[in-house]
């Protein structure tokens, strides 16, 4: 794989960093099962887990299909999970919403509900208020238990109940209004105020999961702000898969559930928790793992292994970008740094930020030419996407002549950002430290790198003691929750950054925000997004690195394979695999 002899220093570095794999949680070797009892140890007197292998040469057993994972769910409550956490691997197979994203793209398909509610067969109100769901007859959960409307209610409700610190029970309070059971299979919503991502953000997520009632009351039950123990490792779904053994620090072991509603799952899944990347890709090589997923990074060390294919198509919905904070009090920044909160509040200065980050380095060395450019700010396969849309390329003349023209040329700056360590936010600041370097010798960027702990406390302070920091986007299903949460000069970042006083015309931009939010007719909701792109392309917020390919690599005896990334990770569905 060629890359640029520029780009080749940051891929060396993104090599040597290597991605810091989450470690895995530790725990006793019994499992729990789904009725709160304790089954017997499935793990071996050194802790192994038992061998599962038998296929020939290296391969699993072709009963079971067997996915390597790089961390340990913390918990399968979907009223306790926080989004992009390990335990929604685990949710998105035993548990069902009332809507999901179909496998293909980011249409929304019937799942407990049967039908997708829009104005035009009457499940939605004229004033975009009330959403009807018609629940599915039939569908019995894990413990035989049959679904009603009853559920459903009980399950959101629960999860608003509880409003546990680490899950994102938000999602559904600050919309919903009230819940109501019309009868046994009709589900009603009423919101606050109309929302056009309501079904694509909300509906499809893990916290509106549908729990058993019976099975939640007879183990706990709800209480305001505290953990239920029992839902935490023993999920009583109604999915395609139930959960048969969680050996905690080894393996999740889910089984084909027998009286699923829908088309069967093909064959039984054990996840296996491999936090070592060497483990993982040496096991996939051996096909002692059927799938693992991978980054850029990890492209060169499977491809042309024997045995073994990699899936390359669509994006992740998760841009790496840098932000521009201006709300901070003089003095308030590491004292290398000498810029003022004015700095970033110049238009001027943040377009020649953009236009002097070398995007094609990052791509081709950092992602391995497996990524693209996103426009400000619609990630691919996000409603809103388009290829028209204005995207930053570098451009140093431009660049120079804006930082002329701003003042700041001829006596440079220094400033810090910070990214979390051994990961491509690091190298992403790189590139931009050697970019402005390149540029000016007079601009300095000094790359703070820092443990996973103290980025965190940083980056989640308010305000921020950095001017810059380099992360990524959260994997939102629509551009609604996006803009609200990076662009809306009065959302939770702008507020954090302090864009209403960086923007040129910050009531222009949030009231195109939110407009588009709560318009239900499509083609007039992209209308107002293509209002909004150029606008942002001229005031941009961030520098957006760029957007990894969607990636995964799996054995070739593995059949039915689909992916998507608006699915919680790992943006696979096993019910579809077979080998």
């Amino acid at each position: 794989m060629s890359t640029s002899r520029r780009s080749t220093r940051w891929w060396t570095v993104l090599v040597a960093l290597a991605v810091v794999a989450a470690a895995c949680t530790t725990g006793g070797t019994t499992d729990s099962t789904t009725d709160g009892s304790e089954a017997p140890a499935t793990t071996t007197e050194e802790g192994e887990a038992p061998a599962t292998t038998g296929g020939g040469e290296g391969e699993v057993s072709g009963d079971v299909f067997v996915h390597a994972a790089d961390d340990e769910a913390t918990t399968l409550d979907p009223a306790q999970v926080e989004p992009g956490e390990g335990g929604e691997t685990i949710i998105t197979q035993v548990y069902e919403r009332l809507i999901e994203v179909g496998p293909d793209g980011p249409e929304l398909v019937p799942g407990l509900a049967t039908e997708v509610p829009t104005i035009d067969n009457g499940l939605i109100s004229e004033d975009g208020l009330t959403f009807t769901f018609p629940i599915r007859e039939g569908v019995v959960f894990h413990d035989g238990t049959e679904l009603t409307a009853e559920d459903v209610k009980y399950s959101w409700d629960r999860a608003m109940t509880m409003d546990l610190p680490d899950g994102n029970a938000g999602l559904l309070s600050d919309i919903v209004a009230e819940t109501t059971v019309v009868d046994d299979l009709t589900f009603e919503v009423t919101l606050q105020q109309p929302s056009a991502a309501f079904l694509n953000a909300v509906v499809t997520s893990s916290v509106a999961s549908i729990v058993s009632q019976d099975a939640v009351e007879a183990n706990g039950g709800v209480a305001a702000g505290e953990v239920n123990e029992f839902v935490t490792a023993n999920p009583v779904g109604s999915g395609a898969y139930q959960l048969d053994a969680w050996n905690r620090g080894e393996n999740f072991q889910l089984g084909v559930f027998g009286d699923y509603w829908g088309t069967p799952a093909n064959i039984d899944v054990r996840i296996d928790i491999a936090p070592d990347t060497d483990t993982r890709i040496l096991g996939l090589r051996a096909g002692e793992y059927d799938m693992m997923e991978i980054d850029p990074s990890l492209v060169p060390d499977l491809e042309g292994a024997e045995g073994v294919e990699i899936y390359s198509g669509g994006f992740l919905l998760e841009p790496i970008h840098i932000g521009f904070n201006s709300r901070f009090e003089e003095g308030s920044l590491p004292p290398e740094d000498t810029i003022s909160p004015e700095f970033f509040q110049d238009p001027r200065i943040r377009r020649a930020f953009n236009l002097t980050f070398d995007y094609q380095g990052f791509i081709n060395g950092a992602l391995g030419e497996m990524g693209g450019t996103v426009p400000h700010y619609f990630p691919q396969g996000m409603l809103g996407y388009s290829e028209d849309y204005p995207v930053y390329e570098q451009d140093l003349a431009a660049a120079q002549a804006l930082f002329e023209e701003a003042g700041v040329w001829d006596e440079g700056f220094t400033v810090s950002i910070i990214a979390e360590e051994g990961n491509l936010f690091e190298v992403a600041s790189l590139v931009l430290q050697d970019s402005m370097a390149a540029l000016n010798p007079a601009f300095e960027i000094r790359v703070l790198a820092q443990a996973e702990s103290q980025f965190d406390e940083a980056h989640g302070s308010d305000p921020i003691p950095y001017a810059l920091w380099a992360k990524n986007a959260d994997p939102f299903a629509d551009p609604a929750a996006l803009m609200n949460a990076y662009i809306h000069p009065d959302g939770e970042w702008g507020t954090v950054h302090g864009m209403r006083e960086m923007y040129q015309d910050p009531d222009a931009v949030a009231g195109l925000i939110d407009e588009a939010a709560t318009e239900l007719d499509t083609d007039a909701r992209l209308g107002l997004y293509g209002e909004l792109a150029p606008m942002l392309y001229d005031d941009p917020m961030w520098i957006i690195a760029g957007n990894e390919t969607a990636l995964n690599a799996h054995r070739d005896h593995v059949t039915g394979f689909v992916m998507n990334p608006l699915w919680p990770r790992p943006g696979v569905k096993f019910a579809f695999y077979d080998k």
